[in-house]
């Protein structure tokens, strides 16, 4: 049987590190990660999309929060960069074990455990059909893995950067402590920097903006959710 063409050909999914823990706990909990493989496995043998991750690593170390102003900011931040790396080879083996080829590429260099970023490589392995896992951010300190997906969305022509998060969607004020919140379904990256609504840091706004890659944020934890961001269902937030 032929698989479904999906709206979007090749896709950039950004996903937290908090996603492979266990309600807010550290480190990655192997049940929270094999639920996460199993969508991406499912989404990648059923639609046949191109498909590149970037992950963030905040459920093993977040920069400034755990320097505790004892560790200085750009060693804080490297150490980050080094958990995004542990997150993404526990991915990658989660893939495998659903089937799916994958390859683990950073922004530095740990050559015995990933292969360094080089974009052409990157292209050929996603023309195979393997899974791109991003690590390492952009391999600068002060930048978020938010903007290390939207810097890597626009390197490989990514049709749109799917941030798949915690919530269901950008509001316009915080729905935990605003009952009457409303979820925003669309809204330009203009007026979402203007906002100042925070749910991506403004240097990923501005790069995807000037870049033309739109991005629709989701709620992860709802089955199926991946693919019908994919297949071009309504869901969550459109910014474009």
């Amino acid at each position: 049987m032929a698989k479904k063409n999906p709206c979007k050909r090749r896709i950039l999914l950004k996903l937290s590190g908090e996603a492979l823990s266990k309600d807010g706990s550290r480190g990655v909990a192997p049940k929270a990660l094999n639920d996460i493989a199993k969508e991406i496995a499912h989404l990648h043998k059923s639609t046949g999309c191109q498909l590149a991750i970037v992950i963030g690593g905040g459920n093993i170390w977040r920069g400034l929060r755990d320097g505790g102003g004892v560790i200085d900011r750009v060693n804080s931040d490297s150490m980050g960069m080094l958990a995004t790396v542990i997150n993404a080879i526990a991915l990658q083996s989660a893939l495998e074990e659903n089937g799916c080829p994958t390859r683990v590429q950073t922004s530095i260099n740990i050559y015995q455990l990933a292969e360094p970023f080089v974009r052409r490589k990157t292209l050929r392995h996603l023309e195979k059909g393997r899974i791109v896992i991003f690590a390492g951010g952009t391999g600068n300190p002060y930048f978020t893995t938010d903007s290390a997906a939207a810097l890597r969305a626009s390197e490989i022509n990514a049709d749109v950067l799917f941030k798949a998060t915690q919530v269901d969607g950008v509001y316009d004020s915080d729905p935990r402590k605003n009952p009457k919140a409303k979820r925003i379904k669309k809204i330009t990256f203009k007026e979402a920097i203007a906002k100042n609504l925070q749910f991506m840091d403004t240097a990923a706004l501005a790069l995807c903006m000037e870049n033309n890659v739109s991005i629709q944020l989701f709620d992860l934890h709802k089955k199926g959710n991946i693919k019908r961001a994919v297949c071009g269902e309504d869901i969550g937030t459109l910014i474009y």
